[in-house]
């Protein structure tokens, strides 16, 4: 009976680690880190290469440093790449945003584009529900690859922002936010009539656009989220609340939906300590209904919810091969059907009892 026990069990794990998309994970948050995890995805950077990063609204904004981000860069050979924002602000014009690059170092360590300071361009959506095409930076057309470099947090519209925020209104031209916050209404303001889901399905829309626009032959995307600094609001935020929880470490995945809710996971299946709360970031994206959005870019065929968290910072194991990872380096993150946290990053499912689970993203059921 155990021997079967222990067949059903691998048989799982083994259909459950090729229907899911793989997210590879590392708790150190280095600049060295930063290129170990971007290695473990496989993919070889083509051509001209962008990394897209927000540049902060300020020198308090917990956006990610050059510092930290140089080793990526090098290591790729890429070009920072950014557009101007829709709200008033020093970078909501390229005169302004260039001062700010300056002023932050990030021209030190690599050329910069502000790819929507020569105009827009419009790029097909396969999900016309709100908006009917994407407005990008004209820039984006001078690249054959993309890493988008995302620092995961909250946001004061989003609830949070991830890989998808940084890829619908971090790539999006001004015009483009404009049209993206309205949900399709206006290109030239942000304030619309429209519901907050509909925002929320107007960015996973422009996020596919920009995802099919680098899977055409030749092109490629890769994606990686910083979980560093987790305050309850964004980069673009020039006075941001401080954090309230312990940074977690980085994940990377060439699926977006797949990252952004492992990300989403650990947040939620965070236990609180003293002076170590994920209570506010978690109440700041329910307030806004910020799940909806890898909720919708599932549907609309970006990416998948489940996934494999693969921690490719296991020591003491010889050689790894992050491709075909062992059970040793498979991390879980489980909740009851209704959103209990069970478990948080574990490193087996071996405590669980008998019952229905969602397991990664995906629900599952234990049997003992």
């Amino acid at each position: 009976m155990k021997k079967g026990l222990f067949l059903a069990l691998f048989l799982c794990f083994c259909v459950s680690l090729f229907a899911q998309s793989n997210v590879y994970f590392t708790s150190e948050i280095t600049p060295e880190s930063l290129v170990k995890v971007f290695q473990a995805l496989g993919v070889t950077p083509n051509g001209s290469v962008a990394i897209k990063i927000s540049t902060g609204e300020s020198s308090k904004s917990n956006y990610l440093r050059p510092e930290f981000i140089v080793n990526l860069v090098e290591e790729t050979g890429g070009t920072i790449v950014e557009c101007n924002t829709a709200y008033g602000g020093i970078r909501d014009a390229t005169i302004g945003h260039l001062q700010v690059i300056q002023e932050r170092g990030f021209n030190q360590i690599a050329k910069v584009d502000i790819m929507d300071s020569e105009g827009d361009m419009e790029i097909p959506v396969s999900d016309t529900t709100w908006i009917k095409h994407d407005i990008v930076g004209s820039h984006l057309a001078e690249y054959d690859f993309m890493i988008n470099l995302a620092h995961f947090k909250g946001h004061a519209r989003g609830g949070y922002g991830g890989v998808l925020k940084n890829q619908s209104i971090g790539v999006a031209a001004r015009s483009g936010k404009c049209y993206i916050h309205t949900a399709g209404q206006s290109t030239t303001t942000i304030y619309g009539s429209n519901s907050q889901d509909s925002f929320l399905e107007s960015m996973a829309a422009a996020a596919q656009a920009v995802h099919n626009y680098f899977k055409q032959d030749g092109k490629d995307i890769v994606y990686i989220n910083v979980m560093n600094n987790l305050s309850v609001d964004c980069d673009c935020n020039p006075q941001p609340a401080l954090p309230e929880i312990a940074d977690i470490g980085i994940l990377a995945s060439t699926d977006p939906v797949a990252l952004d809710k492992a990300c989403l996971d650990l947040i939620f299946n965070y236990e609180p300590t003293i002076g170590n709360d994920p209570q506010p970031l978690i109440d700041r994206i329910n307030e806004m209904h910020g799940t909806h959005i890898i909720e919708y870019a599932e549907e609309i065929g970006l990416g998948v919810q489940a996934y494999n968290l693969i921690d490719i910072g296991v020591t003491g194991i010889g050689e790894i091969n992050p491709q075909h990872p062992g059970a040793e380096m498979l991390r879980y993150n489980v909740f009851t059907i209704d959103g209990k946290k069970i478990l948080h990053n574990a490193k087996s499912l071996e405590s669980l009892p008998s019952g229905v689970y969602i397991i990664n993203g995906r629900k599952q059921v234990i049997t003992r």
